[in-house]
């Protein structure tokens, strides 16, 4: 691995030393490729990781090609440094100015729920800032990840600019770690996180962590009851409940609970399940996985939870991948479903009589990826929304916003350090460089270097009084000891 990234790293100079037009012409020339190769990609998520080829379709190649465009038009702005307005005019002497500068080589551990969406953007981002990368997916989808290198391979890049590798995921973080990476993003499990964390630590290596999530939906009283329903099944459900954004708990206001749940479990009942592009939702993505969220749901079922509603295929007793969606009630907050991550199709309905009460439920958690709030009145949504402690909060809509390239993502709390997306997203591939430099002319030295007096003490002190004084004559009785402390400036 260390010879990997420090051949990365010598390629990665010269990379940065192309203007940035230059390379936004390279990265620009995956386009036709990803053009052609719709079809197979959407093939191959499906068949790996089992995701319904619409839902591959949509959640994952559209996001892309509406991400390509927007990072090579806007990345040169992004990277484009600019000067500092000044702070006082005390200062006025100095010019700060911003520059960013790539970091180097980026190191990418991305995950099998979104196995090309979440790497495409990222791995974009680095190359346009004018780092390397160096990426490897998860082990259960290892042909998304030879198809991503396939897609940048036709940019006709420099040989070792971008580099696909396959390992265990266990290994991976500390390979790269110790192998010298300058920058690692990781989305995975906050407990992952938390051991990269220990790990990165050592050597300080920054960190962007994409972790997990159990999002509240609050559905107020004048709520559209069928937009929200059809929608939190969309988000509890797609990509069978495999999301960390999808949403998990689902707070609905008692004047209109029973209709929210009697809407949510019709749809829900009537989910299809399989795998063709005819069904509603498709199979998990592993056996492993299946269980760990059954043994979840049988948590919750044994504290009291009940099933209010449950898609008629799919089950949980047998080996097959498909699992039904369940929809659960009479829920208490010790439960997995409240204090867990369930990453399957599950969802749990709470009740709430205030805003002040869907507040404390659904600021009461570990995480805070992504939330939603569901009403017919936004500004009302927008005031619920602002006190949600969640990275992206949605109204009317849930599990989208990865999809925007524009808008950052990322989390509060245990879902995670940094942004990826959008602005921010992109500064996450740049080193911050600050040049303060002295435009006053005949300047000898600054007035508060040695050698020191009680001269210079005083002309300090006067100038500590100017900044302090409450009105016009203050200041003016301090300038002759200002003025003679500004003359030291140009004295040897």
């Amino acid at each position: 691995m260390k010879e990997l990234i420090e051949h990365a790293r010598n390629v990665q100079r010269q990379w940065a030393a192309i203007p940035y037009k230059k390379r936004s012409e390279y990265i620009g020339a995956i386009k036709p490729y990803l053009a052609e190769h719709v079809d197979s990609i959407v093939t191959t998520i499906h068949e790996e990781n089992g995701k319904l080829t619409l839902d591959a379709l949509a959640t994952e190649v559209l996001p892309a090609l509406m991400a390509l465009p927007y990072y090579v038009k806007q990345g040169k702005r992004l990277s484009r440094g600019h000067a500092i307005h000044g702070g006082h005019i005390l200062m006025f002497n100095k010019r700060s100015r911003i520059d960013y500068q790539p970091y180097g080589v980026i190191g990418i551990i991305s995950p099998w729920n979104y196995p090309f969406a979440i790497p495409f953007s990222e791995v974009l981002m680095a190359l346009l800032a004018g780092n390397a990368v160096i990426l490897k997916v998860a082990s259960l989808t290892p042909r998304v990840g030879r198809l991503l290198n396939a897609v940048f391979s036709a940019a006709h890049i420099p040989d070792g600019l971008f580099n696909y590798i396959e390992m265990p995921g266990a290994e991976a973080g500390k390979a790269f770690i110790e192998g010298g990476i300058d920058k690692l993003f990781f989305t995975g499990s906050t407990t992952v996180g938390r051991h990269l964390m220990s790990l990165a630590a050592s050597r300080l290596v920054p960190l962007v962590l994409e972790l997990g999530g159990a999002d509240p939906a609050i559905i107020c009283a004048d709520a559209d009851i069928q937009r929200a329903a059809t929608g939190i099944v969309w988000a509890g459900f797609s990509n069978a409940g495999q999301s960390c954004g999808g949403a998990q708990r689902i707070l609905v206001h008692t004047a209109v609970y029973q209709s929210f749940s009697d809407t949510l479990c019709s749809l829900v009942r009537s989910l299809r399940i399989g795998s063709t592009v005819d069904y509603d939702m498709g199979p998990m993505a592993s056996l492993k996985q299946k269980q760990t969220v059954k043994e979840q749901l049988d948590r919750c079922l044994s504290a009291g939870a009940t099933i209010a509603a449950q898609s008629s295929q799919g089950s949980f007793e047998d080996l097959r991948l498909e699992a039904p969606a369940v929809v659960l009630t009479n829920i208490k907050e010790t439960m997995p479903i409240m204090c867990e991550e369930v990453f399957g199709p599950i969802v749990g309905l709470i009740p709430f009589s205030s805003d002040e009460e869907a507040l404390r439920i659904a600021n009461n958690s570990q995480y805070g990826l992504t939330a939603s709030v569901w009403s017919r009145n936004r500004s009302h949504a927008r005031l619920v929304a602002q006190q949600i402690q969640a990275g992206t909060v949605m109204i009317n809509d849930h599990l989208m916003s990865h999809g925007l390239a524009e808008t950052p993502w990322g989390g509060f709390k245990d879902s995670g350090i940094g942004r990826t997306h959008g602005e921010a997203g992109f500064r996450e591939m740049l080193t911050t460089h600050i040049i303060v430099d002295d435009i006053l002319p005949g300047v000898k030295r600054n007035i508060f270097w040695q050698p020191y007096s009680k001269k210079v003490y005083d002309g300090l002190y006067a100038l500590s009084e100017f900044l302090t004084a409450s009105t016009v004559m203050q200041r003016i009785k301090t300038m002759p000891r200002v003025l003679d402390i500004f003359f030291r400036y140009f004295k040897k």
